[in-house]
């Protein structure tokens, strides 16, 4: 094996543009090796802009924010996410403060919303710099349907004191104190964590099917 081989085959298998916890212990479980360089981007919905086409175009933006930080190029695509909560016209992220996550569990409480993922798996570019225009991109978006408990001021206080909602869109997390709340869903539980893993393997193989055939990767 030469050296460039023996380097290709130690390579991550992707590179994560988030430094959510959630997201690398779903990567983790489910066997797909990667590297984590977290990149940060403005999160601000843009007049008009329809909550799909918000968290696909934050996605892009995280993954290519990683692309400029990573100091030569890579032999691994770069994933990009953002995931946020649609309840009627409103689209929540993260809480900014104690009284908007209690505002926002009030607003999820006893009816149903979307939680949408947006993904972009970003190809390795053949030379760096390149223009962005020139960047393979798949981008994708997960939507599961989350129907809540309704729930009291008292648990809604509890649920605060514990810290949990702050750093989660719509200030709750199904996986931890929250999954009491939760009635029901329809679609990929891993999206409501923060990344629909089974999607992100589809994109994987499809990079792998599509790529040289010295740069294939096995997801």
């Amino acid at each position: 094996m030469s050296a460039t081989q023996a380097q290709r085959s130690s390579a991550p298998k992707l590179i994560l543009a988030s430094s959510s916890p959630r997201r690398r212990e779903i990567l983790q479980a489910a066997g797909i090796a990667f590297e984590v360089c977290a990149a940060d981007v403005a999160e601000a919905r843009k007049p008009g802009e329809s909550p799909e086409e918000f968290v696909c175009r934050v996605a892009t933006d995280k993954a290519v924010a990683a692309l400029h930080r990573i100091a030569h190029p890579s032999d691994a695509p770069i994933l990009g996410a953002d995931t946020v909560v649609v309840i009627g016209t409103r689209t929540l992220g993260k809480p900014d403060s104690p009284d908007d996550a209690r505002a926002m569990l009030r607003l999820l409480s006893g009816k149903q919303h979307r939680v949408l993922t947006g993904l972009c798996l970003l190809s390795p570019p053949a030379v760096w710099p390149c223009p962005l225009s020139a960047l393979r991109k798949d981008v994708q978006v997960a939507s599961t349907t989350v129907r809540f408990a309704e729930l009291t001021d008292d648990e809604i206080d509890q649920y605060l004191d514990s810290g949990e909602p702050f750093d989660k869109a719509g200030a709750y997390g199904i996986q931890g104190l929250a999954s009491k709340f939760i009635g029901s869903i329809d679609g990929c539980y891993f999206n409501v964590v923060g990344l629909p893993v089974s999607l992100v393997y589809q994109m994987l193989k499809r990079y792998r099917d599509s790529a040289p055939a010295d740069a294939a990767r096995n997801p």
